[in-house]
Order: C-alpha cells, then sequence, then structure tokens
C-alpha cells in the first residue's frame, strides 16, 4: 500500500521545481515503465499492479526492487485517469558533452511550450534514428510526466539538450546546414534534402523567433494542398524529417 508520504512525493514531481531538488521523476504506464527497465536510467521506486509482474517477471528478476499495489492506488498517485500497470520514479541523469558528428541530422526546438508536442517529436526523433533533441531554455521541461507519456518510451534513448539557442546556432553557421520551418520557405519537395544538419521547428503559434531566425541559411515549407491554416508542430516534425530521409537506404 502506497503511504501518504510516498504519494505526497511522487504528486510533488509533477513540479518542475520539485522535480529539479529531487533530480527525480515520474514515469507511468506498461509500455513508458518496461522501457525505463531496460534503459540505463536509475530506478529509485517502482510500484506495479500483480498484472503487471505476472507479465514482466523476467525483467523484473534482473534486481529491481519493487512493491506490488492496486490499481487504484497507482491512479491516485499519479496523473493517468487509469493505470493498471506501473507507476516509477528514476533519477535524472546527466547527458554527455553535446558533440556533433560531420553529417548528423538534428532536430532543434525553439520555444516549444507543449509537453505533449515536446514528447511526440521526441518518438518521432527515436523513429527516425535521430539521437539529439536541441531546445531552446523555454521548451516545455523534459521530465514534465506529459513528455514523458507522450513520447511512449523513446525518452530513454533520446538526449534532450537545453541552451542558449540563438547563440548555439551561431556557432553552427560555418559548419552545418541550418533549416528553418517557415511558411515563407522554399518547398522541400522540391529540394534535393539528405539526412544532414539542423531542422529548427518554432513556437506552436508564433513560428521561429527572429533571433533563431537569423541564424538560419535556409527557410523551407511544407507545401498545402488544402485550406488548413496550419500543422500541428510535432505533425510537421514527422512530415519534415520524412522527406530529409526519404532517399536514405534502410
Amino acid at each position: 500500500m502506497l503511504s501518504k508520504a510516498v504519494v505526497k512525493y511522487i504528486k510533488s514531481l509533477q513540479v518542475k521545481k520539485y522535480r529539479n531538488q529531487h533530480q527525480a521523476f515520474v514515469v507511468e504506464g506498461a509500455k513508458s515503465v518496461l522501457e525505463l527497465l531496460h534503459s540505463d536510467f536509475e530506478v529509485q521506486h517502482l510500484f506495479i499492479t500483480e498484472t503487471f509482474y505476472n507479465e514482466h517477471t523476467d525483467t523484473l528478476r534482473k534486481g529491481f526492487n519493487y512493491e506490488i499495489v492496486k490499481e487504484e492506488e497507482l491512479v491516485q498517485a499519479g496523473t493517468f485517469s487509469s493505470n493498471n500497470a506501473g507507476l516509477a520514479v528514476a533519477g535524472m541523469r546527466r547527458l554527455p558533452q553535446l558533440k556533433l558528428k560531420a553529417h548528423e541530422l538534428v532536430i532543434a526546438l525553439d520555444d516549444i511550450r507543449d509537453p505533449g508536442n515536446l514528447g511526440t517529436i521526441i518518438r518521432i526523433a527515436d523513429w527516425y534514428g535521430i539521437d539529439k533533441v536541441i531546445c531552446s531554455e523555454t521548451c516545455a521541461d523534459f521530465y514534465n510526466p506529459k513528455v514523458i507519456s507522450a513520447s511512449m518510451g523513446s525518452f530513454t534513448r533520446i538526449g534532450v539538450y537545453y541552451l542558449d539557442l540563438p547563440a548555439w546556432l551561431k556557432e553552427q553557421t560555418n559548419t552545418r546546414k541550418i533549416y528553418g520551418a517557415s511558411l515563407a520557405g522554399e518547398n522541400l519537395h522540391a529540394m534535393p534534402l539528405k539526412p544532414e544538419g539542423i531542422v529548427v521547428l518554432g513556437n506552436e503559434a508564433n513560428g521561429i523567433r527572429p533571433e533563431v531566425a537569423k541564424q538560419v541559411n535556409q527557410l523551407i515549407k511544407i507545401p498545402a494542398f488544402g485550406k488548413a491554416e496550419s500543422l500541428n508542430v510535432a505533425t510537421a516534425t514527422a512530415i519534415i524529417i520524412d522527406n530529409f530521409m526519404r532517399n536514405t537506404e534502410h
């Protein structure tokens, strides 16, 4: 049974201030918890249902300390409206120093505030084999429960770096192609794209900030065939990255 103190601690980790204070975050649901157990993250607390235990006994035998609890206890402590699997508290990890390879495709996000969008973009990066996402300091927090949930376990494989995006891009301008998604850009369907460079996507409502746009050396756009005003930024990311990867042998 989850004590009141444990529930209070788990709930406190829904707030960025306390996540940073404890250097810990919450993972919920079968898929995400299972991915966590197979990752290099430190699992500090693990609460699972009997059903999850029966389905993943072999994984749990690898030395995890866990407590079997009821589904309603997981719901009470976490953010899900239903959770018949598990909830874990994991320690934040220290990323290696950011270094880009010579021919690498990287996603850079400018002021992406919606945690669901960020989590989905992390999942998209994972799908296309991109292992780094660069975020401006005003982007949603990587360890936000909604980001973790939307990533569907991909958070365990992607390095997400927060930095002064305009300054970092300025350092890259002489050595890398920097693409910026914009309605004023060139039709990416007509461009001979290779899976390398930096692709910058901007805020859901306002696009790329002017100080970031100054560092972009190629504006690109997804051509519209209908009457919709815009695309969700995560959807746009998937379409753009797919065009970069299209001619890649796999």
